[in-house]
């Protein structure tokens, strides 16, 4: 009967509400995927550049530790060669002092070089922290935005679900299964007759079919795309 077509064109309508809402909500994804790449890339550079700086400070310790060791064997051989009487044993004794005297002097020299770029890489850290702060206050807009943007959506969806959910009562049981079964599929799932062919496909409907519709207003099913199909009222 005419009134179900009635209630199924306002369920479709509250439906393709419903739909540009949901695309609309689907929007805003990418919005803040490319807004979490940047950040996230800010994000690893720093972690990269404090890596670094971890590293180096690691390797510093270690160099700083080894110079304390060769210095107390430096102490250890000049106390030696304090001792020593003969010249045999003296010139032994000097060997070792210059021998350590050397590696003591390459390791400082290393250490000093490791400082420098310590320095370096803390003020890449220092450069990096301000970048990342940047990208955050200068997303912090963007992102309030989307997020209103988004509760704005999510409540209109709120609201056009309920209309739909209160109109599904004035259509039967049978009628509402096959049409969101084809919602499934389609972005739509009625058509009225264009003339006498399928307002979807344009596949030409049966007379009979049609005079059946046309005298009992029922809705039909298109057996070419599967659609279902009403003549809509004559206009004056």
């Amino acid at each position: 009967m005419q009134s179900e077509v009635e209630a199924l064109l306002a369920l479709q309508e509250d439906d393709t509400r419903i739909s540009e809402l949901e695309a609309r909500l689907r929007a805003l994804d990418p919005r803040l995927a490319a807004l979490d790449k940047k950040r996230e890339v800010a994000a690893a550079t720093l972690a990269r550049a404090r890596s670094a700086v971890e590293a180096e400070e690691k390797r510093q310790r270690e160099l700083q530790g080894k110079i304390a060791q060769h210095k107390q064997m430096q102490e250890k051989n000049l106390a030696q060669f304090d001792a020593v009487k003969r010249l045999k044993e003296a010139t032994a004794a000097m060997a070792q002092v210059e021998s350590a005297r050397r590696i003591i002097a390459e390791d400082e020299s290393e250490l000093q070089a490791l400082t420098r770029r310590l320095s370096e890489l803390r003020t890449t850290v220092v450069a990096h922290e301000g970048t990342l702060a940047d990208v955050e206050a200068e997303q912090a807009t963007a992102r309030e935005e989307i997020g209103k943007e988004r509760s704005e959506i999510d409540a209109a969806l709120a609201a056009a679900r309920a209309d739909r959910n209160g109109k599904t009562g004035s259509v039967s049981r049978a009628l509402l299964g096959k049409y969101d079964r084809i919602r499934t599929r389609r972005a739509h799932a009625l058509y009225a007759l264009r003339g006498e062919s399928c307002g979807n496909c344009d596949t030409a409907i049966p007379m009979q079919r049609r005079n059946q519709m046309a005298v009992n207003g029922p809705i039909d099913v298109c057996e070419a795309c599967g659609v279902l199909l009403y003549r809509a009222a004559a206009t004056a």
